[in-house]
């Protein structure tokens, strides 16, 4: 099927499936306008719906091995002798609409530096979203702090701001919001409530790249933004990161945590290192693979975009498909993962990895999103630890184990089906594909 081109713009300005399928003349057609009825399912023997591949991720760009073998027999391997890590900022901050970036050696570490920079401490508290990875939290432990966590709202994927201030203690510093899988949060909610209550803000944008809420950049809406370019990421370097901020004085502090302490910018200048601070610069090599990612990324995210609209509008015509519903004031979303809802009561209680079995069998890969990681065995591991019995007192760390039950992320963790991102950079009949897949699934969901 030929489709006219469109511009970003107009992907941007689209509000609605429907109108975004007719602008590029995608059919949107009802749910049951096909019968699968009398198929057997490829689970049980029968023909699977898409026989063909899928994009592969990452995707390589020879034309930037010129540049990095230049750069490789200049010996000027690190950002301290070399000058492709301050280009990439540079780019960086005018892509995300930002005033500065420090690149960094992945995200984990961007997070850290920023928490730290902003006096996140040991002994502190920090609110955070339960539903996202895992480095999320072994940031704000790096810094011997508490993390704290804020329930989910299994319609949005998103920490939900209406739970926010009943966690906050007189050891709060810091807000912790995730926009999971490129899915803006909603941070004039967060944002409120932490101006409120004198509370920093971190957004963990690690999966956002170009995503917006009221037209701004996700990154640029707090005190500070970070990001993640590691090998599965929209921008992927192998591993990486960025830290990006508005205000001068922040960033500076931020490019010297990031250097080991050593002054930088505006920084009074002082003989040693003044600062405490990490080694999580950022390679040339890392900073010229990203320079050749950029050039992609905003096309990519277009198609990501148009095709995550189109599956929004036709899977919600089955039932027990709910695709994600966006927050107050998200714009645009880049969806890192496709995510829905999968409610099993309408299966006929089919188990959840049942479905996604069936579904892979059709050839249709898909996973089951994050577990509850709030139970995971790291937080008993930290909390039994000998740092920690000293920083939070036995009744503290008893409150936490009590407060530790999240209904809205135990409910998000058992419907949660996903997507990988590059599946969306497929073709209007892959996404077909998946649509008729589900289809198939639902209508002999008696034969699993």
């Amino acid at each position: 099927m030929k489709t006219r081109k469109f511009t970003r713009r107009e992907v941007i300005a689209t509000t609605s499936a429907g109108a975004l399928g007719t602008m590029i003349n995608w059919p949107l057609t009802s749910f049951g306008a096909g019968s699968f009825a009398k198929e057997k399912l490829a689970i049980n023997g029968g023909t699977k719906v898409h026989s063909g591949t899928w994009p592969s991720w990452p995707v390589w760009d020879q034309s930037a091995e010129k540049e990095i073998i230049e750069m490789l027999r200049t010996g000027r391997w690190w950002r301290g002798s070399g000058e492709h890590v301050e280009e990439f900022e540079k780019k960086y901050a005018e892509l995300m609409g930002a005033k500065r970036c420090v690149a960094t050696s992945s995200g984990t570490t961007a997070l850290i530096t920023a928490l730290g920079v902003l006096g996140v401490d040991a002994g502190d508290e920090v609110l955070v979203s339960p539903y996202t990875f895992i480095a999320t939290y072994n940031a704000i432990f790096a810094h011997k702090a508490l993390p704290v966590f804020v329930d989910s709202d299994p319609e949005t994927f998103l920490l939900n701001p209406k739970k926010i201030e009943a966690r906050i203690t007189e050891r709060t510093s810091a807000i912790l919001p995730v926009h999971i899988y490129g899915l803006p949060a909603d941070m004039d909610s967060i944002n409120a409530i932490a101006k409120n209550s004198n509370l920093k803000v971190v957004e963990d944008a690690c999966q956002a790249w170009l995503s917006e809420y009221r037209g701004k950049r996700t990154g640029t809406l707090g005190d500070l933004g970070c990001f993640s370019f590691q090998n599965s990421k929209h921008l992927p370097a192998g591993e990486g990161g960025a830290i990006i901020g508005n205000d001068e004085d922040l960033m500076d502090h931020c490019h010297s945590a990031h250097n080991c302490g050593r002054p930088y910018g505006k920084m009074k200048a002082a003989p040693g290192y003044p600062l405490r601070g990490g080694n999580f610069r950022m390679q040339q090599s890392q900073a010229l693979i990203l320079l050749s990612q950029m050039k992609r990324i905003e096309k990519d995210n277009d198609v990501r975009l148009a095709n995550a609209l189109y599956l929004n509008k036709r899977l919600k015509e089955i039932p027990g498909i709910v695709p994600y519903k966006p927050a107050d004031g998200a714009t645009r979303a880049v969806y890192h993962l496709y995510p829905f809802r999968y409610i099993k009561e309408k299966f006929n209680n089919v188990p959840k990895e049942k479905f996604i079995s069936a579904l892979v069998a059709e050839g249709i890969p898909a996973g089951g999103g994050y577990n509850p990681q709030n139970n995971d065995g790291l937080f008993e591991e930290a909390f039994n630890s000998r740092g920690y019995k000293r920083l939070f007192s036995e009744s503290r760390l008893k409150q936490w184990r009590e407060e530790n039950h999240l209904p809205g992320n135990d409910q998000l963790c058992s419907e949660a089906v996903t997507f990988y991102q590059s599946i969306l950079l497929g073709s209007i009949k892959d996404m077909e594909d998946i649509v008729n897949a589900i289809t198939k699934v639902y209508e002999n969901r008696d034969s699993l």
